[in-house]
């Protein structure tokens, strides 16, 4: 018995790098999954099955069960499709893991509008129409479970990462709320901050300085198991940060106590009161707040 026998799965972005390792990994758990992945260079230009298609007949050949599909998430007609494709397969959709993305760093000073909107539309455009299709279903059909992919560039900040931190905090904005909406149709959402050394990534600073400290797709992987299994229970509407050196954590954004003002208050009473209303560099740092 597999964590995941007799599930359907849908994963985004799933031709290669963590995708990749998601989309194996549930196969070998016994759920069936369809492998979307538009193909092409990781700046989201070009189009190519070539590596979905490797994915699903690896998982074949391991015995599994996966399908293709090659729809522009990006879009209404996209997401829609990948649905379609899900139900005419295997008949239902009990998994989400959105994953798709692109990159396009620059500095912000040197953004273009095509850069913005591009990396806006794949990431955070591309999360709401994969989503909508399969929200709607799960609503009518007694639930699911949807992972939203994240990042630490938008949690956090990545110099040169304006777009993408945008649509990656923006996602998490989209996840909390879905959390909300989902519960009284036992829809789940969980939110994944990764960390890895992919295709996307190989050329960050970070990673070609400390390359060994890198986790690799599949050692990401079981994170997104355990939020899609029974193993994670009812819990919904948390973001699970997986990266090395940092390994597993729950990320999430904390409230000072705060000061009260009584009636009438100037700017002059926030310095007044900065104890109370900021956290120290301190407690930022034991505690890794954002």
């Amino acid at each position: 018995m597999g964590l995941l026998d007799g599930k359907v799965a849908i994963i985004t972005g799933a031709g290669g790098g963590l995708g990749e390792a998601y989309a194996r990994l549930f196969a070998r758990e016994g759920a069936a999954v369809v492998v979307n992945d538009l193909g092409g260079p990781r700046d989201g230009s070009g189009r190519d099955l070539a590596m979905a298609e490797a994915v699903v007949d690896a998982i074949k050949a391991e015995g599994g069960r996966a399908v293709v599909n090659g729809a522009d998430i990006s879009t209404m007609d996209g997401g829609q499709g990948v649905f379609d494709d899900a139900v005419k397969a295997f008949g239902k959709v009990d998994i989400l893991v959105n994953n798709a993305g692109i990159l396009r760093d620059v500095t912000f000073a040197k953004m273009t509008e095509a850069d913005w909107d591009k990396v806006i539309k794949v990431h955070l455009k591309g999360t709401f129409c994969a989503t909508l299709p399969v929200w709607r279903w799960m609503k009518d059909n007694g639930g699911g479970v949807i992972v939203n992919t994240s990042s630490t560039s938008g949690l956090i900040g990545n110099f040169g990462q304006s777009n993408y931190g945008a649509a990656k905090c923006g996602i998490a904005g989209l996840s909390n709320v879905l959390a909300i909406e989902g519960r009284k149709y036992n829809i789940r959402l969980w939110c994944l901050a990764p960390g890895a050394l992919t295709r996307m990534t190989a050329d960050l600073p970070r990673y070609q300085q400390n390359p060994g400290a890198a986790f690799v797709p599949d050692q990401i992987a079981p994170a997104v198991l355990y939020m899609v299994s029974p193993l994670s229970g009812d819990q919904s509407g948390k973001i699970i940060g997986v990266s090395g050196p940092r390994g597993v954590r729950e990320m999430k954004m904390l409230e000072m106590p705060g000061w009260k003002p009584q009636g009438a208050w100037r700017a002059e009473d926030i310095a007044a009161h900065a104890g109370e209303i900021f956290f120290s560099d301190d407690e930022k740092l034991a505690a890794r707040r954002f």
